[in-house]
């Protein structure tokens, strides 16, 4: 519970060289996660060269100002810290396994729908070992950050030449890791009461879609980069 609670975000880290044993032990912890039909469809690329730092940790920030042109009103974060991580490893999901759930293969809309229960088996698999990854990181004294932006097109189109990706595969998330160049702070997190309900779900925790959007007007800007202990 020490490493759960202690594993927090962090966007710039101090220098600092990560051992090969350290990216091995990270991976290994990766390596022991559970996936459905123990298909483990995942696999874990170690970057060290600081000009591929460069690129990747630009692909983001690329990503970041064409979010604001289109006015998303997304509080993106600074991803420049990308490009100076010591410990940066991508993680590729292999889409193809989600054959081996349950699913017709036959095209019917009756596949059709157990198809999309499977990639988010396949998504579930690859977060799962993700995690892993990171509380391995976090046991390990480092700060850690799990970066999700990589759906679009062209990030993938920039990064799978790069790092040799073959085309059949997907860059899902990359995870950077060192020590922090500012201490890490906890960030606001729901109390136990809120997330969980005994024998029957509690309508007390449903959220409308206008309480969702009026959280996302008034709150989300204020939990994704806030101390917890500053939120008002």
């Amino acid at each position: 519970m020490d490493v759960v609670r202690h594993r927090m975000t962090n966007r710039a880290f101090a220098p600092c060289d990560v051992s090969r044993e350290h990216f091995e032990q990270i991976l290994e912890a990766a390596r022991h996660a559970p996936s459905g039909a123990n298909s483990q469809p995942w696999h874990y690329i170690v970057v060290t060269d600081p000009a591929v730092k460069q690129t990747i940790g630009q692909c983001f920030v690329d990503e970041q100002q064409h979010r604001a042109k289109l006015r998303m009103g997304f509080p993106t974060p600074n991803y420049h810290g990308v490009k100076t991580a010591p410990g940066l490893i991508v993680i590729v999901a292999d889409f193809r396994f989600v054959r081996a759930f349950p699913v017709l293969n036959d095209g019917s809309e009756v596949d059709r729908l157990y198809r999309q229960n499977a990639e988010r088996i396949l998504l579930q698999s690859v977060a799962a070992s993700t995690m892993c990854a990171h509380l391995a990181a976090a046991a390990l004294g480092y700060a850690v950050w799990w970066i999700t932006a990589i759906g679009q097109e062209d990030i993938q189109k920039k990064l799978k030449p790069l790092l040799g990706v073959p085309d059949a595969l997907a860059i899902i998330d990359v995870m950077c890791f060192g020590p922090p160049a500012k201490p890490s702070y906890k960030r606001w997190k729901k109390t136990l009461a809120q997330i969980v309900s005994w024998g029957r779900f509690d309508p007390a925790n449903f959220m409308t879609d206008a309480q969702i959007d009026e959280w996302i007007r008034t709150q989300r800007h204020k939990v994704m980069y806030r101390d917890e202990s500053k939120i008002d």
